[in-house]
């Protein structure tokens, strides 16, 4: 009888059950595998790395293969290769995708463990966006109860994927000596909203979840007026470290939705071949959209339109001079690989935008030439900036999912 009352109330206490409701279970999907060792780090964007990375993407681009066909050994040496990070400590690169709309504004915790030599443990190190660093507990024991809080300002785009990378991951030796989380409980506003059930694995772990965050968006003046809101990922249970009881966790970031468009003075094409600025463009008016079915352009009506301030773009600059600047996440078709872009999962939020491919150096981007034919534009370069521009794109035709932005055949994001 003792056993069973002692079951229930820890239960109880590890939040399973809340006011007689369940809570939901969140499993997670495996990302990227870590490999943190002093040869993998040296080899990170070194010259010669990059070397052969570029023979890599000439190949891939003049076969006309997708990433998917890649061998082993390809895969291999493309991991080494990254032009939107500095190095690999880095999380999130230049493209920031999600993050260019905004993202946590002050980060908390219960307790944290005080420093040691150069080493820093504070809850800022749970988004530095460094896998070098970590956030670790403070109390005696396994850390159960303690907690790291987000806040959001209210315009903060809407979160639905949250990765964990948990325990102290700079190394190996790191990662196994110090305790891991096992399970999070995860409130919304201070109210308990479901269970992260983590793996202990050397890797990342990403949870989906329904949109958090606000979601009526029209009026930027009125949302900026509502109260701030909260992220609270509490401790219910841990992984045993082989030396430390202390609990570590590298980092949670975000991904989610209103991060997307091109920015000002981008060219959109228009049924008589003229073109307009993309910040002209009103609900009603035609535009140019490629019928891949029948191999040519059609009219089609825009039903809706968005305009958001980044402050973190990409460039994509190309053979002939041609530049066109956007969001991370921004689909374009590229021959031999469909649906391409630098954030692909990011990118699968749109309606009619599956198996969304990541762009390289060397992609032939598909575009219309002004006799209307389907031609292809080489990218020979990336550039990131950070100054906030007002970004704008049509996100949702009467017909087809693409128009033509700059001359080159961009997706229409329309969220599922």
């Amino acid at each position: 009888m003792k056993i069973k009352t002692l079951a229930i109330l820890l239960l109880f206490l590890n939040g399973i059950n809340i006011n007689g409701q369940e809570l939901k279970q969140l499993e997670p999907t495996i990302g990227l595998t870590f490999d943190f060792t002093p040869e993998s780090i040296k080899k990170f964007n070194s010259e010669e790395s990059f070397k052969k990375c570029q023979e890599i993407w000439s190949k891939i681009s003049s076969e006309k293969r997708t990433s998917k066909e890649l061998t082993a050994e390809e895969k291999n040496i493309l991991k080494y290769c990254d032009e939107t990070k500095d190095e690999i400590w880095d999380i999130v690169s230049g493209a920031c995708s999600w993050y260019c709309g905004g993202g946590p504004k002050k980060i908390t915790s219960s307790s944290f463990l005080k420093s040691q030599g150069d080493n820093t443990y504070e809850p800022k190190n749970a988004h530095d966006l460094n896998y070098k660093n970590a956030w670790v507990e403070g109390v005696a024991g396994y850390g159960i109860g303690e907690y790291l809080e987000y806040h959001f300002a209210p315009e903060s785009p809407r979160i639905t994927e949250i990765i964990v990378v948990n325990g102290y991951v700079k190394s190996r030796a790191s990662w196994e000596n110090n305790s891991r989380v096992k399970q999070l409980k995860l409130y919304i506003n201070d109210k308990p909203h479901a269970i992260l059930n983590l793996m202990d694995v050397y890797a990342e772990q990403s949870f989906i979840v329904e949109p958090i965050g606000n979601s009526n968006r029209k009026d930027l003046a009125l949302l900026k007026k509502l109260p701030d809101w909260t992220l609270k990922f509490e401790i219910i249970d841990v992984y045993k470290g082989n030396k430390y009881d202390d609990v570590a966790i590298t980092e949670i970031y975000f991904s989610g939705l209103d991060v997307h468009c091109f920015i000002k003075g981008t060219k959109i094409t228009l049924p008589n071949k003229s073109t307009m600025n993309i910040e002209d463009l009103k609900v009603g008016d035609k535009v140019l959209t490629y019928d891949y079915s029948k191999n040519q352009l059609i009219e089609a009506t825009i039903e809706k339109l968005e305009k958001v301030i980044h402050s973190c773009l990409v460039t994509y600059i190309f053979e002939n001079g041609f530049e066109i600047t956007g969001t991370a996440d921004h689909p374009f078709k590229i021959n031999g690989k469909g649906w391409s872009s630098l954030s692909p999962k990011k990118s699968e939020q749109y309606k009619g935008i599956e198996n969304v491919q990541k762009i390289e150096i060397g992609d032939l981007f598909e575009i219309i030439e002004e006799t209307n034919e389907l031609k292809y534009n080489r990218l020979v370069s990336i550039r990131y900036q950070v100054e906030p521009q007002e970004t704008y794109t049509i996100s949702k035709l009467d017909f087809g999912d693409n128009f033509i932005a700059n001359g080159f055949i961009v997706a229409v994001e329309d969220l599922k």
